[in-house]
Formats: structure tokens, sequence, C-alpha cells
């Protein structure tokens, strides 16, 4: 999936995002390498908000009344000290923002750049969810584990994710790039890259291909156009059911007239 255009380009503490493959570091801070820019990671956050809402109008009106942008900010904070081993203050860190925000982000979390969830409201992030660069996120999404057993129980999703409202994304699956998953789906199993998913439970009903595009390179936010695989399969048998009774009226057509004609001749 393609998103808007950077304000700025990548500096050395900021990899160029590759498709597939997150660039942000993990709880080794990717094997001894000096962290990112806490700022450069804030400030990407910021900047992307513009290419994907189309009610955001500046810098300063986003910062102050996006609380998408503050559980952000507050899950920034807390993972930095997370991956300092200072455990406690950054669950409090992370606690103090879901009670400003009403977004839960745990700080074990692994988030890459530019990450924007609009309406920030009702969404949780567990423990060992790995999301990638460009990823969206709408309100009352779940990413959420299916295990009380230690380990990775949280889902991945690569660059360029779209989650719609309310949907449910459980259990270690990865969702590949590129993906959506549209409002209130549950999603249980892994999904390919660049496929849409709809329903309970999740079903893939279209590739990147077959979308829509828009000219200007951003995302797609027609989500009341995506395919409804349930009603599309209730229309086939009703057509199939109207055939069927019309082939029965004239298999019944046909014996009586047969009846009749043997009537006749005796």
């Amino acid at each position: 999936m393609i998103m808007g255009r950077l304000k700025e380009p990548a500096t050395p503490t900021q990899a160029t995002p590759t498709p597939g493959k997150s660039t942000h570091a993990t709880g080794a801070e990717a094997a001894g390498a000096p962290p990112e820019s806490l700022w450069a990671l804030i400030r990407e956050d910021i900047d992307c908000v513009k290419s994907r809402d189309p009610a955001a109008r500046n810098t300063l009106e986003i910062v102050l009344t996006y609380p998408g942008i503050h559980a952000i900010i507050w899950y920034r904070l807390a993972n930095r000290l997370w991956l300092r081993g200072v455990k406690f203050p950054a669950r409090f860190l992370s606690w103090l923002g879901r009670f400003l925000t009403n977004v839960d982000i745990h700080p074990g979390a692994t988030i890459g750049h530019r990450f924007f969830i609009d309406h920030g409201a009702g969404v949780v992030v567990g423990e060992t969810a790995e999301v990638g660069n460009d990823v969206t996120l709408y309100h009352g999404v779940t990413l959420g584990g299916t295990s009380w057993t230690a380990g990775k129980r949280h889902p991945t999703l690569r660059d360029g994710v779209l989650v719609g409202a309310g949907a449910k994304i459980l259990g270690p699956i990865t969702v590949g790039a590129g993906c959506r998953v549209g409002a209130n789906s549950v999603v249980i199993d892994d999904v390919a890259a660049g496929m849409t998913v709809v329903g309970i439970p999740g079903r893939v009903v279209k590739a990147t291909a077959d979308r829509r595009k828009l000219g200007d390179g951003r995302i797609d936010l027609e989500h009341h156009l995506m395919p409804d695989p349930v009603g599309e399969a209730i229309v086939s048998l009703l057509d199939r059911i109207e055939f069927l009774e019309a082939r029965v009226s004239h298999l019944q057509y046909e014996l009586q007239r047969s009846r009749t004609a043997a009537d006749e001749a005796a």
C-alpha cells in the first residue's frame, strides 16, 4: 500500500523503510546498534497524519487535539524505558497514557515508523505485538493474544497495513504488507501480503491489484466499497434456487402432459 510522501528525507538514524520488513529496532536494539532518535520517531508519527487524515489542517492542531498521537508519544517514552529494563516506570507511563487517551499500548510492543491511530479510542496493542512501518489503525482495534503462555502471543502487522474500526486481530499470526482489514472483522489466521480481509472469522476477499487506486498516492479510505462475501454467496444461492424451481415446474408440466396424452390414448 502506497502512503503519502514524507515531508523530510531519511536521516542516518532513520532508515528508509523496505516493503514487508520493519526497520524499527527490536527489544535487543538491533543487536547493539544505537537507538533511533526518539524525537525523530515522534516527528514522523505527527507528520504522517497529514497524508492519512483529510481533516488534519496543521501540525499544531494535530499535536494538541489528536489522542492517537498523544497515545503514540506516551508509548514511545514508555518503550524506551522498557528496552532499558526499567519495567515498572514503563508500565506506569503506559497506564498513564491509557488513562489520558483511552488507548492501551503495552510498552513491550514493537512499533515501527509513521504509526497512526485515527480517532484514537479503545485501541489495545499487546506486549508481543509487532507493527511495521506506515501502519494505520482505527478506533476500537485490538491486537490481542490467545494464549496464557509466555512468548510470542500477539500478532505481527507488516508495513502498510490498514485496520478498520473495531477489528480484532488475535494470536501470533502475521498480516502481510499492504493488507486491509475490514471494520469489525476478526482475524485469526495468517494473511498474505496485499489482501483485503473481512468478516468473522476473517476471509480474504480482494487483492491489491483489484483495489481502487488514488491518483495522489494516498491510502484508499472507501471502506464501504469492501465486498461482502456472505451477501455474494446468498445471492448465488438464491439464483440457483430460482433456476431449480423453474426447472422443476417445467418437469412437472411435461409429466402432466405425458399423463394426459397416455389417458387419451387409452
